[in-house]
C-alpha cells in the first residue's frame, strides 16, 4: 500500500539501531487507513484564508462522534475555503503544537461520493500535532482554535485539499471540492503532563522529579552500575484504558543514558514542546519502549531502564555511546 510523505513519522533517535533490518521510520497510523495528506512536493504555497461561512454551503445531520450525513447542494461550490462551526465544545481550545484527535466523514462536492473516513471498519479517530503540517491542510486548519467537544464544517477547495494534481487513488480530481465534518474529541497541551503524585522507588533506580509547572522532567542516575535487564517501574498509575499494541499513543518523553551520578538528557519531548505520537508494540521505537507500554494504563508514568540490548546497541545514533543503557521517563497521555 502507497503511504504519503507527509505522514507523521517517529524520530529516528527512537528506532532501535540493534534490529537485524536497517530501521526505517514508520507512519503513526499504519494499521488503518486514514485520508493522506499530499506530498511535501505538490503543497500549495496559496492556500486561501479560510473563511466562516459562505452564500452555497453543504449541511450536515447527526450526533458529535458518529459518521455525520452531509447533504451537498446541486449549486458549484464558490471556491472559498470555509470552516464553519456546526457546534461548540467546553473543553481545551486546539493552538499550534497541540495535539488533536479528532475524527471525520467526507465526501466529494461534485459527485457526493464518501471518501475513507474515521468511521469505517477498524479505522480509528486522527491523532497529530496541530498547526505542524502533518494534517491534510483542511483537516489541520478545521481544528485550530476549536474546542475539544466541537463539530466543524470544512468546505476545502483544491487548494486546501490534493491540490491540482488531485489523489487518483481515492478517486479526487485535481478539480475537486471536497467536505468534510470534523469533531475535535480531545485536545492535549503541548507541555501536558500526567497528574498524580509519583511513588517511591528503591535507591537502586533513577530518580525522577517533575515540574508540572515547566512541563520538564529531570533524572538522575544513581552511582552504581546499570541493571543487566529490562526494568518497568510504574511512577504514576493511570485510570485510564490499557495500552494495546498497534495503538497510536501520544507520550511525553525524556531520556538519558546511564552515567553514574548523572542524567543529562540527550532527548526529551518535554525540552522540545511536541509530544511523541506513534503507533506502539510495532518496532517503531525503541524495543524497550514497547515492551515497557503495551499492557499500561493511560495517564500513567513510567520509569523505564533500558539494557543495550533493548536499545541502540553496538551501533547507536551519533552522541550516544556505543552499548549504553537508557533511561526513559514516559508519560502516556493517550491511546487511540
Amino acid at each position: 500500500m502507497r503511504k504519503s510523505t507527509l505522514l507523521l513519522l517517529v524520530p529516528a533517535l527512537l528506532l532501535a539501531a540493534c534490529s537485524s533490518t536497517k530501521p526505517t521510520a514508520h507512519s503513526v497510523d499504519g494499521y488503518h487507513r486514514p485520508l493522506p495528506a499530499p506530498s511535501v512536493a505538490s503543497v500549495r504555497q496559496d492556500i486561501p484564508e479560510a473563511q466562516a461561512t459562505d452564500t452555497v454551503l453543504p449541511t450536515a445531520t447527526g450526533p458529535f462522534g458518529a459518521r455525520a450525513v452531509i447533504s451537498v447542494p446541486k449549486a458549484a461550490p464558490t471556491g472559498k475555503f470555509v470552516v464553519k462551526p456546526l457546534h461548540t465544545g467546553h473543553g481545551r481550545a486546539a493552538h499550534n503544537g497541540d495535539v488533536a484527535i479528532a475524527a471525520y466523514s467526507a465526501v466529494v462536492w461534485k459527485s457526493g461520493k464518501r471518501l475513507a473516513d474515521s468511521y469505517k471498519k477498524d479505522a480509528r479517530p486522527r491523532v497529530f500535532p496541530v498547526g505542524r503540517g502533518a494534517m491534510l491542510t483542511a483537516l489541520d486548519r478545521a481544528v485550530q482554535g476549536q474546542r475539544a467537544g466541537s463539530r466543524v464544517l470544512v468546505v476545502a477547495p483544491p487548494a486546501a485539499a490534493y491540490g491540482a494534481g488531485g489523489n487518483a487513488e481515492l478517486g479526487v480530481s485535481g478539480k475537486d471540492t471536497l467536505v468534510f465534518v470534523v469533531d475535535v474529541i480531545r485536545v492535549i497541551a503541548a507541555r501536558a503532563t500526567v497528574p498524580g503524585s509519583q511513588a517511591t522507588v528503591a535507591d537502586t533506580l533513577p530518580r525522577v522529579r517533575m515540574d508540572h509547572a515547566q512541563g520538564t522532567a529531570a533524572i538522575t542516575v544513581p552511582d552504581r552500575d546499570a541493571p543487566a535487564k529490562l526494568i518497568v517501574e510504574p511512577l504514576v498509575t493511570g485510570a485510564g484504558p490499557v495500552v494495546k499494541s498497534g495503538r497510536t499513543v501520544v507520550l511525553q518523553h525524556s531520556s538519558t543514558t546511564w552515567k553514574s551520578g548523572r542524567g543529562e538528557l540527550f532527548m526529551s519531548s518535554r525540552a522540545a514542546g511536541q509530544p511523541l505520537i506513534t503507533a506502539i508494540g510495532r518496532g517503531n521505537v525503541l524495543r524497550g519502549w514497547d515492551k515497557a507500554l503495551v499492557g499500561q494504563r493511560v495517564g500513567s508514568r513510567v520509569l523505564v531502564v533500558i539494557p543495550a540490548s533493548l536499545a541502540y546497541g553496538a551501533h547507536p545514533p551519533k552522541g550516544i555511546p556505543a552499548n549504553s543503557t537508557v533511561v526513559s521517563v514516559l508519560d502516556v497521555l493517550a491511546a487511540v
